[in-house]
């Protein structure tokens, strides 16, 4: 059977130049990168000139009959909102684009206004990144409530990762009881596999707020193909909130290296362990109607050369 699928976490940018935590990040050759002190294949290593485009990534998306797909951001990437907006403009039925604002340091509020006003419907907002070995932004500060009551009322989506475990969970409970329409798209499916990753899936015990589970193979990588673990959390996931309330994400391109992106859905797709009707929620029925996506391709089925 063959599902809709829609990824509701992927990432794009054109080259990796930043710094996290005092580290640099920085494109290299053949798929590298310069990673917080060490060189990490970033990218499959075909992909020579480090360009992580919206054209490649659409070729990927076609062969593996992907519909369409959330565009999210972290700060290892450096900040793409040049390119993301172009990437909005050009293929608005295939992507929705989330842009971010640099939330480590003060002014993110006009700067997530800013973006708003461009035409961003989503923010992400890489929590993890905001504890540090010299502190923490606190999720409840006065600058972040007024950046969430502004996405309240302007109806924009926060995609937004965790630390993992519970770490951040009561700061994430205040912010829903203060801002309860404000839809929220937890990712990394609550850190799936580390101690207490379960406080975060409970979040989706409110109304607006869904579980997407970019990166759950990075997550179980030690396992590999078919990651039964990953298939028995998001089963766990699904009786603690619902199957309605969880999206499957890949974190494309990191996760490819090591797998095919076809293969970072249908390990779901072939999985014994899940309902017919919940995998179809999670692979795309639940993502389509929490962003809105309309006029889905029809995608045909192409055989590939083992076939």
């Amino acid at each position: 059977m063959f599902y809709p699928v829609i990824d509701a976490h992927a990432h794009l940018w054109l080259r990796q130049d930043t710094e996290v935590e005092g580290k640099k990040i920085k494109t290299l050759a053949n798929g590298r990168s310069l990673f917080m002190g060490e060189v990490r294949q970033m990218l499959p290593p075909f992909m020579t000139d480090g360009r992580n485009t919206a054209e490649v990534f659409l070729s990927n998306m076609d062969y593996a009959r992907v519909s369409a797909a959330v565009i999210t951001q972290e700060y290892i990437d450096g900040m793409q909102n040049t390119y993301l907006h172009e990437v909005q403009r050009k293929y608005p039925e295939r992507f929705l684009c989330c842009g971010m604002a640099e939330a480590r340091r003060p002014g993110y509020y006009a700067e997530a206004e800013r973006l708003i006003e461009r035409g961003f419907r989503a923010i992400k907002l890489p929590a993890q990144r905001l504890i540090t070995g010299e502190g923490r932004i606190w999720l409840t500060c006065d600058e972040m409530m007024n950046m969430f009551r502004l996405m309240e009322e302007r109806r924009v989506i926060l995609s937004i990762d965790l630390a993992e475990g519970e770490q951040q969970v009561a700061e994430m409970e205040e912010v829903i009881s203060q801002y309860p329409s404000l839809r929220i798209a937890v990712g990394h499916f609550g850190m799936a596999g580390r101690p207490r990753w379960q406080e975060q899936i409970k979040l989706a015990r409110h109304e607006h707020v869904m579980i997407e589970s970019g990166g759950i193979t990075w997550l179980f990588n030690h396992e590999f193909y078919p990651f039964t673990g990953a298939v028995k959390a998001v089963r766990e996931a699904a009786e603690l909130v619902g199957a309605g309330k969880l999206m499957w994400g890949s974190d494309y391109p990191r996760t490819i290296v090591a797998i095919t992106y076809r293969m970072s859905y249908d390990f779901i797709v072939k999985s014994k362990l899940l309902a017919e009707e919940s995998k179809a929620l999670f692979l795309g029925r639940n993502a389509e109607a929490f962003y809105g996506f309309t006029n889905l391709p029809e995608l045909p089925y192409i055989k590939n050369m083992l076939e």
